[in-house]
């Protein structure tokens, strides 16, 4: 195997097997989803909605939480992923679940409908996050609360100075600051939920950490060439094999990186 074999690797989400593989990734997702429900009210909830629900977490542990009681809606747009939530669904016998394949910018309710929505990191992936969250805030009742949460700039930034150490040129840099910045800082959540009618009443950061042995380990773990690598390579249009070799020379030992995490709860006026 070669030490660059990685950067071939390409991710066909459609594939049963790439799916079944995004189900055993919990590092990540699992990182912000126990947060959401550290955070989030689970009493007095009739109705709940999960946007950009995936392949069913925390969509499935939110309703067995709340109880056979509640009724529980997830929406998302990705076909292959919302078959394996239905599978798990049917696994565990979990009632009290409806899936329904739509965007976040449009989703079949009626107005009021929820007294909780939430989406785990779901606000950096919306195509358009404010249809998305005007979305939510007419299928939500007055008083509902949203609970979001999301990775924020600064996600793994001992390796992004790394990254930017052996980028010469300017706009390979442009293109990885332009990747970095993609990811919100929590001034801009509240902004995004308020100019939608939800006011922001609670915050709640927190730190990960995420650790490699080196460098090769970091860059052909599954979840890293699944979610990051093509990003990373789109900054470096014909000099993958030349920027990456550099960086396997200088990230040879333990690799550290810190994640920053945040719970946004709001509530709808």
């Amino acid at each position: 195997m070669g030490d660059l074999d990685f950067l071939s690797f390409r991710a066909d989400f459609a594939s049963p097997r790439i799916i079944a593989a995004y189900d055993e990734l919990p590092l990540w997702s699992a990182m912000f989803g126990l947060l959401l429900l550290d955070e989030m009210p689970l009493t007095n909830v009739r109705k709940a909605l999960d946007v950009g629900c995936g392949t069913g977490f925390p969509l499935i542990e939110l309703a067995e939480r709340l109880g056979p009681a509640a009724e529980v809606h997830g929406v998302d747009v990705w076909t292959a992923g919302l078959q394996r939530c239905r599978e798990k669904i049917g696994a565990r016998a979990t009632a009290n679940i409806h899936i329904h394949e739509t965007s976040a910018e449009s989703m079949p309710f009626a107005n009021e409908t929820f007294d909780l929505i939430v989406s785990n990191l779901g606000v950096n992936n919306f195509e358009n996050r404010d249809a998305s969250i005007r979305e939510c805030r007419r299928v939500a009742q007055c008083g509902a609360t949203i609970a979001l949460t999301t990775n924020l700039q600064g996600h793994m930034r001992e390796f992004y100075d790394v990254f930017r150490s052996v980028l010469e040129d300017d706009d390979d840099l442009a293109r990885l600051e332009e990747h970095i910045h993609h990811r919100a800082i929590v001034r801009d959540v509240r902004a995004l939920l308020e100019r939608n009618d939800f006011v922001v009443r609670r915050v709640v950061q927190r730190e990960s950490v995420m650790r490699f042995a080196n460098g090769a380990a970091f860059f052909n773990h599954h979840f890293i060439k699944l979610a990051f690598l093509d990003e990373w390579k789109k900054a470096l249009p014909g000099k993958e094999e030349l920027i990456f070799r550099e960086l396997l020379n200088r990230l040879t030992g333990e690799v550290r990186l810190t994640i920053p995490m945040a719970y946004v709860e709001g509530v709808a006026v």
